[in-house]
């Protein structure tokens, strides 16, 4: 049984992964300080025999050296995430997600672990006049957030080169899906329309609504990272659809899915924001990625889910 760290791994992304891992011939160390994940994400999985929880946090080097001990593979999910809140909080931001990437490659290294595969993002292209997004594109972060994220990748580089750790690095593309809150003030756009419309509330998009997104349904995402783990990928990958939307063409689709007649309203457009993306996926077929889900089937398989939530 491999034995696996997923540090994040009562959050969004992390929970989803946790919950797959489990699955398979694994044992699963669930880390997370529950600052912004949530237990209840993992709970029934505590139940089984294979996951075990811990609450800490990556900045604690003396805990990850001790839980990464005959560790094989470490996904990295931890991280202070959104662009919002990294502009209103740059130092916490810099602290958990440079200083704790920091940490969990240390200690990765320290305990000859295979392969630290670590959660990246599309935002560190910022604003390109060119589309699709490449890999190989010269950075261009426009938050902190995006900015530690970078810091991060080139971290995962240099232990790589220097040290012989084996990395990869996923650049999420708006990965959407269940266990996101609809209602935080840093809430991703779908399930914050989904939540809004559920209680016949109209949705609110940020500007004109006619930039565009590549959406990627979390249940890729995680099938990304396992085989990201078990093949000999190295360096970084986009991890999307490799198609995006406007943000007034999603409110119209999850408008009508809902069958409810509201009027979109419009605020100002948020610092920090790209106006588009959209991921060139042809390097991250290289390891066995291709996304399986449409973005009608993922926003009707989470709808459910959405609409059982409480204001």
């Amino acid at each position: 049984m491999k034995k696996v760290v997923v540090t994040g791994g009562a959050g969004f992304i992390g929970s989803h992964l946790t919950e797959e891992l489990a699955k398979q011939d694994c044992f699963v160390i669930v880390l997370d300080d529950l600052s912004t994940g949530n237990l209840e994400n993992v709970e029934e999985l505590l139940r089984k025999n294979n996951v075990n929880f811990v609450q800490g946090s990556i900045t604690d080097l003396i805990l990850l050296n001790k839980l990464f001990e005959g560790v094989k593979y470490v996904f990295h999910q931890a991280a202070l995430a959104r662009v919002p809140r990294s502009i209103e909080d740059p130092l916490a931001t810099n602290e958990i997600n440079i200083k704790g990437t920091l940490n969990v490659l240390l200690a990765a290294k320290g305990n000859s672990v295979e392969k630290v595969i670590y959660a990246s993002s599309s935002s560190i292209y910022g604003d390109t006049i060119t589309l699709p997004q490449k890999e190989n594109m010269p950075p261009n972060p426009l938050s902190p957030y995006a900015l530690t994220k970078l810091t991060g990748e080139y971290y995962c580089a240099i232990f790589r080169q220097i040290y012989g750790l084996s990395t990869v690095c996923l650049r999420y593309f708006n990965v959407y899906g269940s266990r996101q809150d609809p209602y935080s003030q840093y809430a991703m756009v779908i399930p914050a329309f989904i939540g809004r419309i559920s209680h016949n509330m109209p949705p609110v998009i940020f500007g004109d609504g006619e930039q565009s997104r590549d959406f990627t349904f979390i249940k890729d995402v995680v099938r990304a990272n396992i085989l990201a783990a078990e093949n000999d990928a190295e360096g970084v990958f986009n991890i999307g659809s490799g198609k995006n939307i406007t943000i007034n063409r999603l409110a119209e689709i999850i408008l009508n899915l809902m069958q409810k007649d509201l009027k979109p309203i419009h605020q100002k457009s948020r610092p920090g924001d790209p106006r588009h993306t959209l991921a060139d996926i042809s390097k991250a077929k290289s390891f066995g990625y291709e996304p399986k889900w449409r973005l009608v089937d993922g926003i009707k398989e989470i709808i459910p889910f959405y609409d059982r939530s409480e204001v």
